[in-house]
């Protein structure tokens, strides 16, 4: 299944730790913040913008 966030709704949204615009990586259902490093991910449709459940960019997503 792959993640659609609606454009107008990703033009809203921020990271929660930089205040910087994400921009949504559909294949791995993530929401990437470039300056922060973080990838926020997608579950059933919803963006998880919690800074505990991110990533850090380059680390595995399913280690």
């Amino acid at each position: 299944m792959s993640a659609t966030i609606d454009d107008w709704l990703l033009e809203i949204l921020a990271c929660p730790q930089s205040k910087a615009p994400l921009r949504l990586d559909a294949d791995a259902q993530e929401l990437i913040c470039d300056e922060s490093g973080l990838a926020y991910p997608i579950r059933d449709g919803i963006p998880v913008l919690l800074v505990e459940e991110a990533r850090r960019i380059g680390t595995d997503p399913h280690a």
